[in-house]
């Protein structure tokens, strides 16, 4: 997986156009979803959920299959509310999302990134989420040393069946990310 194909789509609304179409097969350059916002901006990977609104922000949620996107899964059907900012790309394991698959985000627009993924000592492909760990602990680091506040990087653990700490991490996060400064690119 390479930086390039780490894209996402918000899928449409129940009702709207293209609400029946197929979901795309894959999270990559196929499923690439860019905007352009008026002042000419360089072109987002990450579709901004409000782009006119002011202050609104974008978190981009790398989430293991087997445990955290199965802990989203079970908040939408719930039909439980998160903020509008976060969008999720599902990825196999944290174990497989590159330093580079972050900083690439920060820099085509998200003002946050998180992965969450499975309880330490749990992990489906043995020890991915601890190399995830140590992967976000290098990027706080890396995101300190230039500048750039290091609580937009988070890892957050969580079992498939634990949809209220998703819930929290997703609510948190946001708070967060709102809290800082945009985040100054360019």
């Amino acid at each position: 997986m390479t930086a390039a194909e780490v894209t996402v789509a918000a899928p449409a609304p129940r009702g709207a156009p293209g609400a029946d179409a197929p979901a795309p097969a894959s999270v990559g350059a196929r499923a690439a979803v860019t905007a352009a916002t008026a002042t000419n901006a360089p072109a987002m990977a990450v579709e901004p959920p409000n782009p006119g609104v002011d202050g609104e922000r974008n978190i981009v949620a790398f989430l293991c299959r087997e445990c955290a996107y199965s802990a989203a899964d079970a908040a939408g059907n719930a039909r439980t509310a998160l903020p509008p900012t976060i969008r999720t790309i599902l990825v196999p394991c944290t174990g497989r999302v590159s330093p580079l698959h972050v900083l690439s985000a920060l820099a085509e627009g998200a003002d946050g990134v998180y992965l969450a993924g499975c309880l330490e000592g749990q992990c489906h492909h043995r020890v991915g989420n601890l190399h995830a760990l140590d992967r976000v602990a290098f990027l706080k680091e890396l995101l300190a040393s230039v500048g750039v506040e290091p609580e937009r990087a988070a890892m957050f653990t969580m079992s498939a069946a634990d949809t209220p700490r998703f819930v929290a991490t997703a609510r948190g996060m946001h708070e967060t990310i709102a809290r800082l400064p945009r985040l100054r690119r360019g």
